[in-house]
């Protein structure tokens, strides 16, 4: 009995395929949904930095542009050292 238990358990992990990942990229504003046949995405493809451009990219295609609900804003500059101006002495 126990035998079959780990050998179900054993196809169950090797059936199951790849967690998913992350869909929304925060470093984009914009993300595109491709739907594939149905009311589920295919895929969110978020690599646009305007809502005109992801249209002209969904144009023809069943698929929509909206914001990127973690999109993370622009990154502030490094804060550091002030840059040192090297004078020429001739």
């Amino acid at each position: 009995m126990r035998f079959r238990f780990y050998a179900i358990a054993a196809l169950g992990v090797v059936f199951t395929g790849p967690a998913a990942a992350q869909a929304y990229d925060p470093n984009y504003p914009v993300c595109m949904t491709v739907y594939g046949g149905g009311l589920t995405p295919e895929y969110i493809d978020c690599s646009y930095a305007s809502i005109p451009q992801c249209q002209a990219t969904a144009s023809g295609r069943p698929a929509t542009c909206s914001a990127n609900p973690f999109y993370a804003g622009p990154k502030p500059a490094p804060k550091g050292r002030a840059q040192r101006r090297h004078h020429h002495v001739d």
